[in-house]
């Protein structure tokens, strides 16, 4: 079976109201339905737009209010995923629940349900400029089209996480993020490379573009990418397609997920199969040397 994902390459730019935030949305949504795909990736906390017409220069308290947005934002991906009949990736947005306030991911679906996924491991910045809560369950989704996971950006630098999600029979992970520069851009390229080869799975990720006049959120460096295991059933250099760095578009790739099985037994190497599970509980031995 083949899946088709697009990523969008989100620009963030000043708008003035909600009307403008959800006149780029309907945008960037209806033109990815173009593609007929099965899967729509957006990138992490790119509803902090809103933030440039909020009047509230207190960073932690200006994303608490962003959580009031809440059910205009589902309702508008939500009608979204109901009308083109894929599956949408929200990005992330942040939001209260249970008096904790998280970084969560939405998974919209063609038939109207509403599924999340928090945020695991948050960066500095998470913690101490935002005060957010960690999440605490790791969910795989089983979809029509294939069994998918969703790890925001610093999750995926974590290989635990991936190889859990990829042992629970994951067969792609997508990856929303949101990233100020290229090195941090490249800590999460690169982790979704490397978590691609090591657990024999496809990762899709984003990232936001463009620039916002908000604290913190001013420049973003990003590029979107489908990334696939290394080995010869598989795109050249393990790279299904990627975008241009710092543009908005969307990137669009067919995912085939036969190969995934037959890679996972047949391939010239097998991690998940040749992994050491009696070996990995083991402490490493500490020897002193002169």
């Amino acid at each position: 079976m083949k899946a088709r994902i697009a990523a969008i390459q989100y620009q963030l730019r000043h708008i003035d109201s909600w009307e403008g935030f959800e006149a780029q949305v309907n945008f960037v949504l209806n033109a990815a339905a173009d593609y007929r795909p099965n899967f729509v990736l957006l990138p992490e906390i790119f509803t902090t737009q809103i933030l440039s017409f909020m009047d509230n220069d207190n960073i932690a308290s200006a994303v608490r209010e962003l959580t009031g947005y809440t059910e205009r934002y589902t309702e508008l991906l939500r009608r979204h995923a109901l009308q083109h009949g894929y599956f949408l990736i929200g990005g992330s947005h942040p939001n209260m629940r249970d008096g904790q306030l998280l970084n969560t991911a939405f998974l919209f679906t063609p038939g109207g349900e509403v599924h999340t996924q928090d945020k695991i491991h948050r960066t500095r910045w998470e913690k101490e400029k935002w005060g957010t809560d960690h999440g605490d369950v790791l969910k795989v989704f089983h979809t029509a089209h294939a069994k998918i996971a969703i790890l925001i950006c610093y999750d995926i630098e974590f290989p635990e996480l991936a190889r859990r999600v990829a042992e629970e029979g994951a067969e792609i992970i997508f990856v929303p993020s949101c990233t100020d520069d290229r090195q941090g851009f490249l800590r999460v390229r690169y982790c979704c490379h490397a978590r691609a080869i090591e657990n024999q799975v496809y990762v899709a990720m984003t990232s936001t573009v463009g620039n916002l006049p908000v604290a913190g959120l001013r420049l973003h460096y990003g590029q979107a990418s489908i990334i696939t295991p290394s080995d010869f059933p598989f795109a050249r250099d393990g790279i299904a397609a990627e975008g241009v760095i710092n543009e908005e578009q969307i990137v669009v790739a067919d995912v085939d997920l036969a190969l995934l099985d037959e890679n996972r037994l047949m391939g010239t190497t097998i991690p998940l199969l040749d992994k050491r599970n009696d070996f990995y509980g083991q402490r490493p031995v500490a020897i002193e040397v002169a």
